[in-house]
């Protein structure tokens, strides 16, 4: 049962959590693109890709639920909840998903409906953003070592 609940805990983490951080980390220089097609067109921006990308984010970060769910189960069945390597991973997980909730998705929502408007566009418009998403890619990071590298491990490696 362990190597199935491990199996499919690393294959949402893989499956959800990999294309929100690509999407993630393609929407500001994706906006910037639009913005600058925009302002030389003097039309309106081509948003395709942008809102394509903000989907991909939406969607998959929803995905993305599996991965603690499965974690749970695989660390209750393994016995080691107590572990404070795991608890640290919990707490980057939730952090990396609080960045993802209240920053990096609803900066997203505010910059299409920019584009959309036609307003003028900043670098540190989506500087910004950046910084966000950059955030919650290295807490994902960090959780991944973490799992891998598990202090008390008794892989022996």
């Amino acid at each position: 049962m362990t190597k199935i609940l491990l199996s499919l805990h690393v294959l949402a983490a893989i499956v959800a959590i990999g294309p929100v951080t690509v999407a993630a980390s393609m929407f500001p220089p994706a906006v910037r693109n639009a913005h600058t097609a925009t302002a030389a067109a003097e039309g309106e921006a081509d948003l395709g890709t942008v809102r394509l990308l903000h989907r991909i984010c939406r969607v998959y970060a929803k995905m993305g639920l599996a991965v603690p769910v499965f974690g749970f189960a695989t660390a209750a069945v393994m016995g080691v909840l107590s572990s404070g390597w795991l608890t640290a991973s919990i707490a980057l997980t939730a952090a990396a998903a609080g960045v993802l909730i209240a920053f990096v998705l609803p900066r997203q929502d505010e910059l299409i409906e920019s584009l959309g408007a036609g307003k003028a566009l900043e670098r540190t418009d989506t500087a910004q953003l950046a910084m966000f998403t950059g955030a919650f890619n290295l807490l994902w990071a960090t959780v991944t070592i973490l799992m891998i590298v598990r202090p008390g491990s008794t892989t022996g490696a």
